[in-house]
């Protein structure tokens, strides 16, 4: 995983994002994104069912033993990491095509921190504590899409992304990040607004 971490002033949280973007596009694979992801899309969805299960694994074990196992937590780590790059690469906020898998560096990355210790009384009830956090993380999606959007038009006309627009997508998919990341048990603190990703 990467080094660098995504925090705010002494606050750490265990799940970040990390852009190395250099706000450069091109016109071509910009205007063919949505059909050049279909393959990433495919892959994250699949995967996605087997970490569903993997989930439900996971839950029972941190339930019992106050922490995931360290395979199941990678699976699960991993995963998220794949997912957040195809989600940078969709919506524009990285330009390369990504690698399949959450191998090597991507300019759009999560950092995620290894397993933790967690209450088994807050895993016990997991699902209904991020109801709040899930409602927020499924309107900063949406925004994002909306940004994403927008931002590609200025790209076909500019060739380069827009860093406010770029900035402010990057700031809600940090939460969206760590909302998935609590969710999936890969750690045990509630989502953070009051941090920024390393950019």
């Amino acid at each position: 995983m990467s080094e660098a971490v995504a925090h705010s002033g002494v606050s750490h949280h265990p799940i970040g994002l990390v852009v190395t973007d250099d706000l450069e596009r091109s016109r071509l694979t910009t205007f063919f994104r949505p059909i050049l992801a279909i393959p990433h899309l495919i892959l994250v969805s699949l995967w996605g069912i087997a970490v569903y299960f993997a989930l439900i694994i996971a839950w029972f074990a941190a339930l019992f033993t106050g922490r995931v196992p360290l395979s199941l937590h990678a699976f699960m780590a991993d995963w998220l990491r794949y997912a957040t790059r195809v989600s940078g690469y969709v919506n524009l906020l990285a330009n390369p095509f990504p690698q399949f898998g959450s191998g090597g560096q991507y300019p759009f990355d999560a950092h995620i921190d290894d397993g933790e210790e967690q209450s088994r009384v807050t895993v016990l009830f997991r699902l209904i504590l991020a109801i709040p956090a899930l409602l927020l993380a499924y309107v900063f999606a949406s925004v994002v899409g909306l940004v994403a959007l927008l931002a590609w038009f200025y790209i076909l006309f500019t060739g380069h992304m827009h860093e406010g627009m770029r900035n402010l997508a990057a700031w809600m998919e940090r939460y969206v990040v760590q909302t998935y990341g609590y969710v999936l048990l890969l750690t045990g603190r509630y989502p953070d607004l009051s941090g920024t990703p390393t950019i």
